[in-house]
């Protein structure tokens, strides 16, 4: 059963996926055969419907989507902000995205949260997919099984948290399986009880109001993000986990987070996930010694 993991950063980290695409492509036994890139997502720097993370993509959306469709894969627009309302539908640049990436092939599409801008971009553009967004904290099971039979949805990403859930998981038709998009790597404190205040606050950030930054609410805030720590997490979903629980039950989708962190860490990102232990160096040479590419 092939696996399908969903990449962060299709606007932040554009430099990147410039030199590991053709890697990927062309060198395909430097990485696990079962593995394959379901899509790239993200939202440029100050984008009003842009949430989850504050988007700092600089790159061309032209040459997005052009990388995007020389290999074939589906972009997705990350519109997960919480607080819009009429008034925000008519942003210029946010349209002006949607009518550049809905007409790409393969088909790309739209994680999104508010059920306003659902509705609005189903009527004015009807050629994207819709994948109900992890800032909506969906941390109780039932309500995580009516997001799924929605048919408006062709994923939904659950929180992090309910990741270990397997009897529940198990128990899903497969229907509702191949709607899952379980969240790998987040470190983001298991207990936390502020989550959706730290989305909200992206949210704000993203539609220009002058607020405070939110403050983590985690023992270990000070640290950052550290892949090491994500690994500690008890709902983090390694290579291992997938191959021998996830896939085996069923499961196909696979999001890995990292937006707002840097391009050494989505490279360790990339290495750990799809590319053989034998040949994880090789890639990593080939990435740093790309005299265009600034990793940090």
């Amino acid at each position: 059963m092939k696996i399908y993991y969903h990449l962060p950063g299709l606007f932040e980290f554009y430099d990147l996926y410039k030199v590991f695409l053709p890697l990927f492509r062309e060198h395909r036994e430097y990485f696990y055969e079962w593995c394959e890139i379901g899509s790239v997502y993200g939202a440029p720097a100050d984008c009003l419907w842009g949430g989850g993370r504050v988007g700092f993509g600089e790159a061309s959306p032209r040459d997005v989507a052009a990388l995007m469709q020389t290999y074939g894969i589906s972009s997705r627009l990350t519109f997960s902000n919480s607080l819009l309302t009429g008034a925000h539908l008519a942003d210029s640049r946010c349209n002006e995205l949607c009518r550049l990436f809905e007409t790409d092939i393969p088909q790309n599409g739209v994680i999104i949260h508010s059920n306003l801008l659902l509705d609005y971009l189903k009527k004015t553009y009807p050629g994207f997919y819709f994948v109900s967004s992890t800032t909506k904290v969906l941390t109780d099971f039932a309500a995580l099984q009516e997001e799924l039979d929605r048919e408006e949805f062709r994923y939904v990403v659950p929180d992090f948290r309910l990741n270990r859930e397997l009897a529940k998981w198990s128990a899903l038709s497969d229907t509702e399986k191949q709607k899952v998009e379980f969240l790998c790597n987040e470190c983001c404190w298991f207990d936390c009880y502020d989550r959706k205040n730290c989305y909200e606050n992206v949210s704000r950030k993203s539609l220009g109001e002058d607020c405070e930054d939110h403050i983590c609410v985690s023992p270990d805030a000070e640290r950052g993000y550290r892949f090491s720590d994500a690994m500690k997490n008890p709902g983090f979903i390694g290579t291992d986990e997938i191959q021998t629980i996830y896939a085996p039950a069923g499961f196909r989708h696979f999001k890995i987070e990292g937006r707002s962190l840097g391009s050494a860490v989505i490279l360790e990102f990339l290495l750990y996930y799809m590319t053989r232990p034998e040949w994880q160096l090789k890639v990593r040479e080939e990435i740093y010694l790309d005299s265009m590419l600034d990793l940090f």
